[in-house]
């Protein structure tokens, strides 16, 4: 009913209906970018080195792609990479710039308009000796863009046109920048085959609509988000589209599999609704199933459903989508997309209007409201 197309068009949700929908095919035209732009990004990659701190960051959603990116290429042993929001850099600069330390800068931002991410750069700048820009952005003509692509210390990724989400949450522009910086900094040879591998179960996700909506189709008021590692990470931006498209209608909480138990299990009750990201490493999908069979046996959830790309024990409910994707950072991409039909579809439950959910017009699409503060060194 919800995901009827005549239904998302009488209740403001089209852009945010269309924009999950063509998310396979944007990302085979990522890596088509990627490909065409590849050597530019090596180029620009050497003359940086490899002695330098590479910070990932952004607001938001934005922040989010950096977190899930950080601890897996940071296992590469490749680069000294961390994530630090755009809010923290301008909050307090002098924790994360050091002035003799090399950085490179690596700025995720869908529209490249949020004071932010623009006062980060400057800062950056004004700090730091030997100061490198990397912008990840959706909008060619956004202010982040435009003030870099002709710095000779800095390089430009637009990502395809269309993913500059109209909606008001951000879901194409998500994973196409989280896919984004995995071309350019994770050092394999599959890659056409991963994005292929990604693509192809991101439409048999699309394809099964029908099914997550009947699972998700009830009258639950909270939500938590599970996984481990990367799609722990995850758990954060999952929650936070439910929030952002309900207007906070559905309480969200996420939290990792194991740390479930130190607290934040006493936000289930009756109506609760349970959702798991299960690893697709043996070792570690031990501990998501764990969790997720003690929280069925204390029957208080109203309903638990995992997510994952093979067969799995349990009573509770399953969705699988089966694929040969070893790395759980790769599977971050289409799982993330079942997060956001979940969260289209509740908006639609409970009367809200997708593209323009907060009625009161107190959060905005591009952040508004933000004074920056001059710093002094």
């Amino acid at each position: 009913m919800y995901l009827d197309l005549d239904y998302i068009e009488k209740n403001d949700a089209y852009n945010t209906y269309y924009e999950i929908f063509q998310q396979a095919e944007k990302w085979r035209e990522v890596y088509r970018l990627y490909e065409q732009r590849k050597e530019k990004i090596e180029e620009f990659l050497a003359k940086v080195g490899s002695d330098v701190k590479i910070i990932f960051t952004g607001a938001g959603t934005s922040e989010y792609v950096g977190n899930i990116l950080n601890e897996y290429l940071k296992s590469l042993g490749i680069y000294n990479f961390s994530s630090i929001a755009t809010t923290d850099l301008v909050s307090c600069p002098y924790l994360h710039f050091a002035k003799n330390q090399k950085t490179l800068l690596v700025s995720f931002a869908r529209s490249g308009n949020s004071p932010e991410s623009l006062a980060a750069v400057k800062l950056g700048e004004q700090i730091v000796d030997d100061f490198y820009n990397m912008a990840i952005t959706c909008a060619p003509d956004g202010k982040l863009a435009l003030n870099l692509k002709d710095d000779e210390k800095s390089f430009v990724f637009i990502e395809p046109e269309g993913t500059n989400d109209k909606g008001f949450a951000m879901t194409s522009s998500f994973t196409s920048m989280l896919l984004t910086g995995l071309l350019i900094f994770d050092k394999r040879d599959d890659k056409k085959e991963l994005v292929e591998s990604i693509a192809k179960t991101c439409q048999a996700i699309i394809a099964d609509k029908e099914n997550i909506e009947k699972l998700v189709d009830f009258d639950f008021e909270r939500i938590i988000y599970l996984g481990s590692g990367p799609l722990y990470k995850l758990t954060n931006e999952a929650r936070l589209k439910i929030l952002e498209l309900t207007a906070g209608n559905v309480a969200s909480l996420y939290e990792s599999s194991m740390g479930f138990r130190h607290g934040p299990k006493s936000f289930v009750n009756d109506k609760t609704l349970v959702v798991s990201f299960v690893s697709s490493n043996p070792y570690t999908s031990q501990y998501d199933l764990d969790i997720l069979d003690e929280t069925y046996a204390d029957k208080i959830a109203q309903r638990i459903i995992a997510i994952a790309n093979k067969e799995i024990a349990g009573d509770f409910e399953k969705l699988i989508y089966k694929n040969q994707i070893n790395e759980d950072i790769y599977l971050a991409l289409p799982y993330i997309v079942i997060a956001q039909l979940i969260s289209l579809i509740t908006s639609l439950r409970v009367g809200n209007t997708p593209d323009n959910p907060s009625k009161s017009g107190t959060v905005n699409r591009v952040v508004k409201g933000v004074s920056i503060h001059e710093y002094e060194k």
